[in-house]
């Protein structure tokens, strides 16, 4: 076996992290973030925890009671309400009214951030993707959502259409967006993805099997990028029909692989 695939010893000095979410079957955390944790020579590991809504107070209270869990990552449907289970919030959290990240300060304090907007462009920009000049549709404005939109518009996108179907929801991204942003064109809209150049699906519509599409994606060329952040399956039903439209596909993962330097920065503010 490859010295590469071996999983370091745990011991008493091991600090704890953990990703939270429901479901959490299809979470790609662990697998990343305990690569990079023995990248950057730190005796830690992450794993998934299956928290439903109900119980997402004592978990939070469980992690500031347990003296070496250090971190959490915070997947759906929690984003937006842990932002008021925790101390404070860094700058995207606090604009986004979401938190996908938390550390425990010094003081046992809980900081709390955002980085799947950075995520989401960093994983795109790597494939040569840019979004300054670009319509595009995002679909779900929830806590992934309102993080996509909001990088979008500092990308200085062209255009950007929500659509939601809690339609509340969507216009107060679309305001909150707008006061930050004053120079970009958004607006709610229909899920009809003709007339955008980049669609993004950042809804939870693809993971069960049946799903519908969660967009109408009918008379889209190739020149068309179609996003999904759904980790799993990574081949959603939405990107296999773009493709079979021959429109340009971005897959989930991208946006989970594009944070995690941010993440690791987060965590280990000090370390090297």
């Amino acid at each position: 076996m490859s010295t590469t695939q071996v999983t370091p010893a745990l011991s008493g000095t091991t600090r704890l992290y953990a990703i939270i979410g429901d479901p959490i079957a299809q979470v790609g955390s662990p697998r990343l973030f305990n690569a990079a944790f023995r990248a950057r020579g730190i005796d830690a590991v992450l794993v998934a925890m299956h928290v439903a809504p109900s119980d997402l107070g004592g978990m939070i209270a469980n992690f500031r009671a347990i003296k070496n869990f250090d971190g959490l990552i915070v997947t759906v449907p929690h984003k937006i309400q842990v932002t008021g289970l925790i101390d404070r919030l860094g700058g995207n959290a606090a604009r986004l009214g979401a938190v996908n990240t938390i550390r425990k300060l010094p003081d046992g304090g809980l900081l709390g951030d955002n980085f799947d907007g950075t995520g989401f462009v960093r994983g795109l920009a790597a494939r040569g993707i840019e979004l300054a000049g670009k319509k595009v549709l995002v679909i779900g404005a929830g806590g992934a959502g309102c993080a996509v939109v909001n990088a979008i518009a500092d990308q200085r996108a062209a255009q950007i259409g929500v659509f939601d179907v809690d339609q509340k929801r969507c216009h107060e991204l679309i305001r909150s967006v707008r006061l930050h942003v004053p120079s970009v064109h958004i607006e709610a809209c229909d899920p009809v993805a003709a007339g955008f150049d980049v669609i993004v699906n950042c809804t939870s519509v693809g993971m069960k099997h049946g799903d519908p599409l969660p967009v109408d994606i009918s008379g889209l060329d190739a020149q068309t990028v179609v996003a999904d952040i759904i980790l799993k399956p990574v081949r959603t039903p939405l990107l296999e029909a773009a493709a079979r439209l021959g429109c340009i596909t971005h897959e989930g993962p991208a946006m989970l692989e594009g944070q995690v330097d941010a993440v690791m920065d987060f965590f280990f503010p000090t370390s090297p």
